[in-house]
């Protein structure tokens, strides 16, 4: 007998609206009518304004600010279990808290792991994100996450510009799987800057390990916070003799000052996802869209095909 699909539906939340209305296009389906109401204390309480009984759902919202942005999620969760929702996956294309996988220092909590046993007890049946800060958050859940890779959005862009020495740097130690598995694609060399910090988005130090000398250096990361560790990295990159800089980071989370830091740095362009809103628009910084490729993986897996043909470039 064929395959039986139920009826879906996707809903957005206030923090990525956006990319919501985009990845409802490209999917080929209006959003379904969610209504976030809020009392005079800023005490959320979302509604669903059309049935939901019976269907799968898909609830669009990255948790960035996630003060705000993820009770507001787990509450759209809660709702459309309440209102008998047949399937449930949040789909989160930056999944916050992510940099808080362990216990660095004592007496701290697990931030990705709180956020992971929230969501599941909320009630959603899948978890659908990209580019987390660390794989292994995946395992911090007991139900099944789809892991999408923003690579299959940056390689042709990349690609797309002819650099001719073409070196992937990692800005930091522990970015260097993730800039070697990026190098993968175009066979590049890859090198390292060395931070030291003395605390958090603060840095003391940084040298280089590997020649940039004449190269056309692509920095790859997950996230951009302050843009201090690029705009540093950028300029030592420079200063050692590199022909051109430009970073690639999935998240354009850019707190404080980072939009000026940005335009101040030895950066020619900052590559990022639409999977954050920008808050202002800026000259130097190019949004890649992530709307096709949510898209796809929600119709996949709505029609229980397979992720992993997603991470095909």
């Amino acid at each position: 007998m064929p395959l039986q699909f139920n009826t879906v539906k996707l809903f957005s939340g206030t923090g990525t609206q956006v990319l919501s209305h985009r990845i409802a296009q490209s999917y080929g389906r209006p959003l379904g009518d969610l209504v976030i109401s809020r009392f005079s204390d800023g005490e959320i309480q979302p509604y669903f304004n059309e049935s939901v009984r019976g269907c799968d759902i898909f609830l669009i919202q990255s948790t960035c600010q996630p003060n705000d942005n993820l009770i507001e999620l787990l509450m759209m969760i809660d709702a459309a279990r309440r209102a008998s929702a047949h399937y449930i996956t949040a789909v989160i294309p930056y999944f916050g808290l992510a940099r808080q996988d362990r216990k660095d220092k004592p007496r701290v909590s697990i931030g990705s792991k709180l956020v992971a046993n929230l969501l599941t007890a909320a009630g959603a049946d899948r978890v659908m994100t990209m580019d987390l800060h660390a794989s292994q958050i995946q395992g911090f859940f007991d139900i099944p996450v789809d892991h999408l890779d923003a690579s299959v959005i940056f390689v042709p862009y990349i690609k797309s510009l002819g650099l001719k020495n073409l070196t992937i740097a990692s800005p930091d130690m522990g970015g260097s799987y993730r800039a070697r598995t990026f190098a993968k694609f175009f066979n590049a060399e890859v090198v390292i800057c060395d931070k030291r910090r003395k605390r958090s988005n603060e840095i003391e130090s940084m040298s280089i390990i590997g020649d940039v000398t004449g190269q056309d250096i692509v920095l790859m990361d997950d996230i951009v916070d302050t843009a201090g560790t690029l705009s540093k990295a950028a300029s030592l990159i420079m200063e050692n003799g590199a022909r051109s800089v430009r970073a690639v980071c999935t998240h354009a989370v850019l707190s404080g000052n980072a939009y000026e830091t940005v335009e101040n740095s030895a950066l020619e362009e900052l590559i990022v996802t639409d999977s954050i809103p920008l808050k202002i628009e800026s000259s130097k910084i190019k949004v890649l869209s992530t709307s096709t490729l949510f898209a796809k993986a929600i119709a996949n897996v709505n029609e229980h095909g397979s992720i992993s043909e997603l991470f095909k470039v």
